[in-house]
């Protein structure tokens, strides 16, 4: 794998695609900095070469060009204290202030760009908008994992203007080593817990894993439409009428290929969909009329952990009910803490970003299982089977 421990960074300008895509309250406060401090060991080992950096990143979906509140210039000051060091800010990505900046950078020194959306021409791929943001590096270093499924300017198509002079930075290299290692070196008993709305979102990553697991544990919304289709009724719960017979086909592939496929027997409903609701511990398969199930209820707890507890190799992808709201956060919450047991015990544990990395946080699991991945949407794509634009660019 071609990683920045591959290149000696003295005297470079290494322009990095970082994924600083975090969230910000009203104030403009970071609430959760997890993927900036994961891109730090990247930056410290150029810096520490004798190199400068030039961060560039997007922040949220600007729809119409530059907005106050889509700016990296609210990150500055959080990341120059995570970095030590003081951050300068370009308040465009591309032109002449970015060229001027990155053009008098001196070893030790870090520039970030301003939101590379801000410009159309980055989620279109444009080939003139990636050489334009190329000209202001020597070397390039892909480290932005959660854009990896996606061939724009600055995480795909610019590595062409860097022939032999690209690599992966250390969230890049982990998150695939760690993905390989569950995809391609799990140690039996291996279980994937898929949780989250929908079924049709999750069809090709359940495809793929029926080929590979002993349990697969399914939970939240998308449980729902396993249930009716084996003609169970469920109130109001969330459910893909459409996805029923591909619900009954899974099922029938899951049995052919001895695979342990377990569904929640009981859930948690509520008379509407609201963190206070009424609600009560309800038999899975006789939802009333008007409730709706929105968290797995404590019989589907143990069934669950009792799969967990075994195994030797997890993969947990998307929550077992609405955790947000603290009454039907329970379910989660046990899969959280059998997972977390499971790898006291020697277990080893990927948490496929997206809502699954958002509970484990909630939680405070972070630092007890093996690995929380920082994108939802690229690590589902790549255990699908699919080429990541953003790491063949590298390869190729």
């Amino acid at each position: 794998m071609k990683t920045i421990d591959n290149h000696n960074f003295k005297n470079e300008k290494a322009l990095i695609r970082v994924d600083f895509n975090v969230p910000l309250d009203k104030e403009y406060n970071i609430t959760d900095d997890n993927r900036m401090t994961a891109a730090v060991p990247t930056i410290k080992k150029i810096l520490g070469d004798g190199g400068s950096v030039i961060l560039m990143s997007h922040l949220g979906r600007p729809k119409e060009g530059p907005a106050e509140k889509y700016s990296l210039k609210h990150l500055v000051k959080h990341l120059s204290d995570l970095l030590g060091c003081p951050v300068q800010f370009a308040d465009d990505c591309i032109g002449e202030q970015a060229i001027s900046l990155s053009s008098s950078l001196k070893p030790g020194d870090v520039l970030l760009l301003e939101n590379l959306r801000f410009y159309k021409e980055e989620e279109k791929g444009n080939p003139d908008f990636a050489k334009k943001l190329a000209a202001l590096g020597t070397v390039y270093v892909n480290d932005a994992f959660g854009t990896a499924h996606r061939a724009h300017a600055s995480t795909a198509v610019i590595a062409d203007d860097f022939p032999g002079k690209k690599y992966f930075g250390y969230v890049m290299a982990g998150e695939l080593k760690n993905a390989d290692k569950v995809l391609l070196h799990a140690e039996k008993p291996f279980t994937a817990i898929m949780g989250g709305a929908k079924v049709s979102d999750k069809i090709l990553i359940i495809e793929q894993l029926l080929n590979k697991v002993d349990n697969l544990l399914i939970g939240g919304g998308m449980a729902f439409t396993f249930i009716k289709a084996q003609g169970g009724t469920i109130g109001s719960s969330l459910v893909e009428a459409d996805k029923l017979d591909l619900a009954l086909e899974i099922i029938a592939k899951a049995k052919a290929k001895g695979v342990n496929l377990v569904l929640p027997v009981d859930a948690i409903i509520a008379d509407k969909f609201d963190a206070n609701a009424e609600s009560k511990t309800c038999d899975i398969n006789v939802i009333p009329d008007g409730w709706m199930g929105l968290d797995i209820g404590p019989k589907s707890e143990k069934l669950f952990a009792d799969a967990i507890k075994g195994s030797k190799t997890i993969l947990w992808n998307g929550p077992a009910g609405v955790f947000e709201f603290e009454k039907f956060a329970h379910g989660t919450k046990s899969v959280a803490e059998a997972i977390v047991a499971a790898t006291s015990a020697g277990a080893f544990s990927l948490i496929g970003g997206g809502d699954s990395a958002a509970a484990i946080s909630k939680f405070n699991f972070t630092d007890k299982v093996s690995y929380v991945s920082t994108g939802g949407g690229a690590l589902l794509e790549y255990i699908e089977g699919k080429t990541l634009p953003g790491v063949a660019a590298i390869l190729n």
